[in-house]
């Protein structure tokens, strides 16, 4: 009996992997139209997306074939008078941030100050520990009930 609650469990946590290994999630917003996108970030479900709902813009088609997200993004764009902070999917190479990164060549008075890329689900919002602790918890949790 225990060991078919064991194998249960196990295949319950794959198929949860599993089912949620090929899209990610990553907060679309900027701080000029709704200001809790800024520094201050504050979390909004109205505002999380599914990466491959979306495409590449337009600028960045030609350098990828492949037009999944690989990640999320965090940019600090330097506009005349302020600055904007904008959170969106990532597509490209996350070895090489200088394409995927880069903003609208048509918006040539935009100046790129920072660009963070992660992979994680939601990690383009305010850094936070509670979801890695809750990975943590889970993988002891099985851990300790398969030994």
């Amino acid at each position: 009996m225990v060991s078919s609650v064991k194998l249960f469990l196990t295949l319950a946590v794959l198929a949860t992997f599993a089912c949620t290994g090929y899209a990610i999630k990553c907060y679309q917003c900027d701080s000029i139209t709704k200001p809790n996108c800024g520094m201050n970030f504050k979390a909004d479900d109205s505002v999380l997306l599914d990466c491959t709902r979306i495409a590449p813009p337009r600028f960045l088609q030609n350098f990828f074939p492949v037009r999944n997200a690989t990640g999320c993004m965090k940019q600090t764009i330097d506009l005349p008078g302020q600055s904007q902070i904008v959170r969106s999917c990532y597509f490209g190479d996350l070895s090489n941030k200088q394409t995927g990164c880069q903003t609208d060549p048509s918006m040539p008075i935009n100046k790129l100050l920072s660009c963070e890329v992660c992979t994680k689900d939601e990690c383009n919002g305010s850094s936070s520990m509670a979801p890695i602790a809750g990975v943590i918890l889970l993988f002891f949790g099985v851990a300790r009930l398969l030994a």
